[in-house]
């Protein structure tokens, strides 16, 4: 199973990468490699101020092609698997009150 590195310095960068309406959560990851939907990889990810890495994993949910028109980043998104619910938990509680703010993020 393939793995990525994913390091956020802050909470605004976390609001945009966040996927909120996948079941178990899941993040954009920006890259310029090529993945396929439905590919499972394995995520090794640092939150804004964390002393150690989560690692989860999931499966390619979202494809944001290299010179999309919405301007957005190529990558990404993986929705995480269920028993990875923890880390949804905790970035839910990171984000608290921006979840509702209604700013773009990279894939809504």
């Amino acid at each position: 199973m393939q793995e990525l590195l994913v390091d956020f310095e802050d909470n605004d960068e976390l609001y945009r990468s966040y996927m909120p309406y996948q079941k178990s959560g899941g993040l954009f990851v920006q890259t310029n490699s090529r993945f396929e939907m439905g590919q499972a990889l394995t995520l090794r990810i640092t939150l804004p101020d964390a002393l150690e890495e989560d690692v989860v994993t999931g499966k390619v949910v979202w494809i944001t092609p290299q010179g999309a028109q919405n301007s957005n980043p190529p990558g990404i998104g993986v929705g995480f698997e269920a028993e990875d619910e923890l880390l949804n938990d905790k970035i839910v509680k990171m984000l608290g009150t921006m979840l509702n703010s209604g700013k773009p993020t990279y894939t809504m």
